[in-house]
C-alpha cells in the first residue's frame, strides 16, 4: 500500500523471519512506514542509525548484541527514538532490564494485532505502554530505587511551572497523556508540550526517566 508522507516511521527487529515479516506487514497495512527491519543486534544498531525510525519494535532475544544492549545503543545515539519491546518473555527481570536500558514500553508476544498497533502509536508520542500487570511492576521498582540513599548531593531542581508540576504528578501516578488531558481538561497536544518542556528543563530523555524523577521527588504520593 502507499504510505502517507507523514506516516509514523517504524523499525522491526526480530531474529525469526516469519514473525518479523508478519509484524512488519501488520504495521504497513495499518498505514505505518516500516523503514527497516533487522534480524540481529549489530544489524539493528546500524540500520537504526541509518534510517532514524521514530519507534523501534524490538525483540530481546537476538543473536550478536542482546536486545537490551541494542536499546541502550540506539537510545544513547538518538534519545528521540522510542523503543517498544515485543518479547516472548514476561519475566520481571527482563522487563526491568529493558526499561533501565531505555525502553519506553514492553509487550509480550501474546498481544493481539490491534493492541500492538495501539502500543506503537502511543509509544511514538511518549506514552509508557506495558502489557497489563507490568506497569505496576515498573512503578514499584522506581519507588524502591527512589527510597535508596542518594549517592551524592543532587543539584537544585529546575523551576517548573505549576501546570508542568501538575502534569508531572499525574505522569508519576502512571496516567497516559490522554488520561492526563481528560483529568486537567487540556488537549492531548498541550499535555505533550508540557511534558516536552519538562524533559528539557530536567535534562531527561524520555517518559521513563521522567517517571523515575517524579517518584524520587515524591510527586506520586501527593493527592
Amino acid at each position: 500500500m502507499t504510505v502517507e508522507q507523514d506516516a509514523l516511521r517504524v523499525m522491526v527487529v526480530d531474529d525469526h523471519p516469519m514473525w518479523r515479516e508478519a509484524v512488519s506487514r501488520d504495521l504497513a497495512e495499518a498505514g505505518l512506514d516500516v523503514v527497516a527491519t533487522a534480524g540481529d543486534g549489530e544489524e539493528a544498531v546500524r540500520r537504526a542509525r541509518a534510517c532514524s525510525p521514530q519507534v523501534v519494535v524490538l525483540d530481546l532475544n537476538l543473536p550478536g548484541l542482546p536486545g537490551v544492549e541494542v536499546c541502550r545503543q540506539v537510545v544513547g545515539h538518538d534519545p528521540s527514538v522510542r523503543v517498544l519491546v515485543l518479547s516472548a518473555s514476561g519475566e520481571h527481570a527482563d522487563v526491568l532490564e529493558a526499561v533501565k536500558s531505555g525502553a519506553t514500553g514492553y509487550l509480550v508476544k501474546s498481544a493481539g494485532r490491534d493492541e500492538l498497533l495501539d502500543a506503537v502509536r502511543r509509544t511514538a508520542v511518549g506514552d509508557a505502554v506495558f502489557t497489563p500487570g507490568l506497569a505496576g511492576l515498573v512503578l514499584g521498582e522506581f519507588r524502591r530505587l527512589a527510597a535508596e540513599p542518594a549517592q551524592a548531593s543532587a543539584p537544585a531542581a529546575p523551576q517548573l511551572t505549576a501546570r508542568e508540576t501538575e502534569v508531572l504528578r499525574l505522569v508519576a501516578k502512571g496516567l497516559s497523556y490522554r488520561q492526563i488531558a481528560d483529568r486537567l481538561v487540556l488537549s492531548h497536544r498541550t499535555v505533550q508540550n508540557h511534558v516536552q518542556n519538562t524533559l528539557g528543563k530536567l535534562q531527561l530523555h524520555n517518559r521513563v526517566e521522567l517517571v523515575r524523577y517524579a517518584i524520587e521527588q515524591g510527586l506520586d504520593d501527593e493527592a
